[in-house]
């Protein structure tokens, strides 16, 4: 396993980060340690979570993931060995979060009540890396689109500004409960308001942003890359296989049973136009050389100098071990030419 330092801290995290937000919903609880047990042996340390998991978000499953690796850290006794990431809502319309059954929103109030859920739920006293899930404020989902649509920034009355959010987090890092904050889907404005804020009056600074990134959507690359290098806010890459699409797994309108878009039907950011294409042109690639798509794929996220970890989900026990494995996977010069040359034909297709 491969390691990298988190932001400004002095913590290295692996470069595979486990995510975990089938577990509760698509995994069940023993599968769940299974998975934790196993990338553990792996040299993973890494594991990412969140108050909204499993997904798709829904009452009766909100918490669960959370709830699983809590059992696990106290049946194994090792919550010290790992470096635990989970997140916070943000503005959104879901409304059994919270006791007074309000919207998510980040006010220091609801900041509050979330991580003391989370830690209850986690059977630990501390949280590594709290993250923002979605910012406060009005904004493409995604936070780094393709082009440009002035009704998506509206600017919310009843918004709470970074310092006021920022000042919420710093009350949770001197009570012990959070170690370091971190950003989601967030965008280069956003981020650097988040720096500038933390540099001029001594808040918490963000230390990581957790937004897409894969094959079909290099977007962060521009702005956000740089951002990410010169001020150590590290990417932590969700969805570096496109929820599974760059496998290949849906092509031609498949939906092999058990998988999340045959069961739930949420794949739709990764079945636009020219996404199909896009992925064709990619496995091709990857069968060229001798690679399996999904390592292929994941090893190029991997070997980003402004990502910090991969964030990698497995259903299956074999999906794990190969998403794993790509860490012993490194791109040849003319595939990463291939790579980029498919690229600048079919650009962003999934933003």
């Amino acid at each position: 396993m491969d390691y990298r330092r988190l932001g400004r801290t002095d913590l290295d995290v692996s470069v595979i980060c486990l995510g975990t937000m089938t577990w509760g919903e698509q995994n069940t609880e023993a599968e769940g340690h299974a998975q934790m047990d196993y990338a553990v042996e792996q040299g993973v340390n890494f594991f990412d979570t969140a108050e909204l998991y499993a997904i798709p978000p829904r009452p009766e499953t909100q918490g669960a993931t959370e709830r699983i690796i809590g059992s696990w850290f106290k049946a194994r006794g090792n919550r010290d060995k790992i470096i635990l990431a989970s997140k916070v809502c943000g503005r959104g319309g879901n409304t059994w979060f919270r006791d007074d059954q309000s919207p998510t929103r980040l006010t220091r109030k609801q900041i509050n009540e979330a991580v003391d859920k989370s830690l209850k739920r986690l059977q630990t006293d501390y949280i590594d890396l709290y993250q923002i899930h979605f910012p406060e404020r009005p904004m493409p989902w995604g936070s780094n689109p393709t082009r440009f649509g002035a009704a998506a920034y509206q600017k919310a009355e009843d918004e709470t500004s970074v310092p006021e959010q920022l000042d919420a987090f710093g009350e949770l890092v001197k009570a012990g409960k959070i170690r370091h904050l971190g950003l989601s889907n967030e965008s280069a404005w956003g981020t650097m308001r988040f720096v500038t804020d933390s540099e001029q009056r001594g808040t918490p600074r963000a230390q990581s942003i957790q937004n897409a990134y894969n094959l079909l959507n290099r977007t962060f690359e521009t702005n956000l890359a740089e951002i990410a290098l010169h001020e150590q806010v590290g990417l932590l890459a969700y969805s570096p296989l496109a929820q599974g699409y760059l496998t290949g797994k849906y092509l031609d309108g498949a939906r092999p049973a058990g998988a999340r878009t045959s069961l739930f039907n949420r794949g739709q950011r990764y079945e636009g136009p020219g996404a199909e294409e896009a992925t064709r042109r990619y496995i091709a690639i990857a069968r060229q050389a001798g690679l399996d798509p999904a390592q292929m794929a994941l090893a190029f996220v991997n070997s980003r100098p402004f990502v910090t970890a991969s964030i990698i989900g497995a259903t299956s026990m074999e999906q794990l071990k190969t998403d794993i494995a790509s860490i012993d996977v490194k791109l040849p010069a003319d595939v990463e030419a291939q790579i980029d040359a498919v690229h600048q034909l079919v650009g962003n297709p999934c933003p």
